[in-house]
């Protein structure tokens, strides 16, 4: 037998036996589709629930669907092995063919291009460098960004241990521009692309002063010629597992070769800093893959069938009382695809959008739309109203879609909604602990209690937030939010209270649960163990 014929055979050998004998049964037997056929799903068979994604390119739910023609690539490219440098240098050079740029690079997902090309700038290729990070000291440790840019996403070029500088102005550029700027780091979106800080306007203070500029383009498609390397950008990020429809976990940075290859060594497979941010030969050649496939797909079409299934959803909601739907069109180049905003007069339908997803998210099969179970990192939607992402349905996602959004609307259920006069008044400073997943830690709540609605300051361990809440008897609900400096933290603290002390959980967003409880400050006790020290 041929070698290629025996790893053939080998591919499709059951997996079950070759852990424990027999006495595990596989969960990977089945290979069609599962929601639309209602055969057993692989994730079932391991007690995890699957839904339908109308939620979009949202990594957390899943993300996009991976094209044919790139899991075809994926599955031929594990059945041999290859020099992984050798790969990237001969796709890197395919990368810059295809998208008219010097060069390319598939990287483990947006964010860690962005990491990369951070680590690239910083080091400048040196390994003697690369091994110090995140200890910067003697080289440029400094990365410029916009107000407008500013997002949880500077979490991928801070990871390299660079400071952030934040500029409103082209004149706070010019004066932030220094021996320690490593690079300028722009979210692509219609700021960069007009404005008094524009991609342009940045490339025409940076180029002459040989500063790098790394745009963001995560969610974007793919342009010729590249339009932020045609307005001055030198490296551009990209995710693969949204409108490129490449593998998840993949993603890319295209631009200056010189610069593309001091960001690669600063990734897996070499040792340092960034081993971690490792891609796979599957990956790499699913992502060339979805590149290619990418010029060739039929995009007026796609948008057409995405087009067609808002209309199907819009149409079986007719006749709704209190209802109204419209079909958003982006023109942007970022998430540009098109979704359905359902809204509804709360007086007829007395559902919020968190409870409308939480219904369609609690429902079989699940439903993910608007913020619903992806678990991120925003305030609750109060609003009556649900947004519907066509980019990541399948055929016959929107059939089912429509009847169940059809089924709550139209009878909608009766939520537990308590109104009742509390029983305490909380206001005043609360010593709160916060126990999580493994720590315990001491923060401050500070209450003004107006009748049931409650306001104040959440002091945690990143900083001060305001907070507000209600409390209805002794039910007590408090929310507070953090977004400054691209940071995003979201809790949501429920429980109860006697007066004196409030116990329960607290929801963390993205982050999952903890437990809190608070007691009143004491100021006399604290001032007495003052006056003793």
């Amino acid at each position: 037998m041929k070698r290629r014929e025996l790893i053939k055979g080998l591919g499709v050998l059951p997996l079950a036996g070759v852990v424990s004998g027999a006495a595990m049964p596989s969960v990977f037997a089945a290979s069609t589709d599962p929601i639309q056929k209602n055969i057993k799903s692989i994730y079932e068979g391991i007690g995890v629930k699957p839904l339908i994604n109308a939620r979009g390119t949202v990594t957390v739910v899943g993300a996009c669907q991976i094209l044919p023609e790139v899991q075809q690539a994926m599955d031929e490219a594990v059945r041999e092995y290859v020099q992984i440098d050798e790969l990237m240098d001969a796709v890197g050079v395919r990368l810059g063919q295809l998208t008219g740029t010097e060069f390319g690079y598939v990287s483990s997902g947006a964010s860690a291009a962005i990491t990369a090309g951070t680590a690239g700038c910083v080091t400048g290729g040196d390994p003697d460098k690369l091994w110090m990070i995140p200890n910067l000291t003697g080289m440029k440790d400094e990365v410029i960004i916009p107000a407008y840019s500013r997002s949880a996403y500077d979490a991928a070029a801070k990871a390299v241990g660079v400071r952030m500088v934040e500029v409103s102005t082209l004149e706070d550029l010019q004066l932030a521009i220094g021996p320690r700027t490593a690079m300028i780091l722009v979210l692509a979106g219609a700021r960069s692309e007009n404005g008094p800080l524009s991609l342009k306007e940045i490339s025409s203070v940076a180029k002459p002063l040989g500063v790098p500029i790394l745009v963001d383009a995560a969610a974007e498609g793919l342009e010729l010629p590249n339009p932020h390397v045609e307005q001055g950008a030198d490296l551009v990020a990209y995710s693969g597992g949204k409108y490129l429809r490449g593998p998840q976990c993949a993603g890319l940075l295209l631009g200056r070769k010189d610069l593309i290859i001091a960001s690669r060594i600063n990734a897996g497979p070499h040792h340092g800093f960034g081993r971690g941010f490792k891609v796979g030969r599957e990956e790499i050649m699913g992502m060339l893959a979805a590149v290619e496939m990418w010029f060739k797909r039929d995009h007026a079409g796609e948008w057409k069938t995405w087009i067609s299934w808002a209309k199907h959803i819009e149409k079986r909601l007719e006749g709704i009382k209190g209802l109204s739907t419209e079909i958003n069109e982006p023109k942007a180049r970022s998430n540009r695809a098109p979704s359905l905003s359902v809204k509804w007069d709360q007086s007829i339908i007395p559902l919020t959008g968190e409870e409308m997803e939480k219904l369609l998210w609690d429902g079989s099969p699940r439903i993910a739309v608007s913020g619903a179970g992806s678990f991120l990192p925003f305030p609750p939607n109060l609003q009556p109203n649900i947004s519907i992402a066509m980019a990541s349905l399948r055929v016959g996602d929107e059939k089912i879609i429509a009847d169940r959004v059809l089924a709550i609307l139209s009878n909608p259920p009766k939520m537990e909604k308590q109104s009742v006069a509390p029983a305490f008044d909380l206001s005043g400073q609360w010593d709160l602990k916060m126990k999580f997943s493994a720590s315990t830690v001491d923060q401050t709540l500070v209450i003004e209690q107006k009748a049931n609605a409650l306001i104040g300051t959440h002091f945690a361990s990143i900083g001060s937030r305001d907070l507000d809440g209600t409390i209805n008897g002794k039910d007590v609900t408090i929310r507070s939010s953090y977004t400054k400096d691209g940071v995003r933290i979201n809790f949501t603290f429920s429980g109860t209270t006697d007066g004196n002390s409030m116990q329960g959980k607290v929801s963390l967003s993205e982050y999952g649960d903890a437990e809190w409880s608070a007691t009143r400050h004491d100021y006399r006790s604290a001032g007495s163990s003052k006056s003793k020290a």
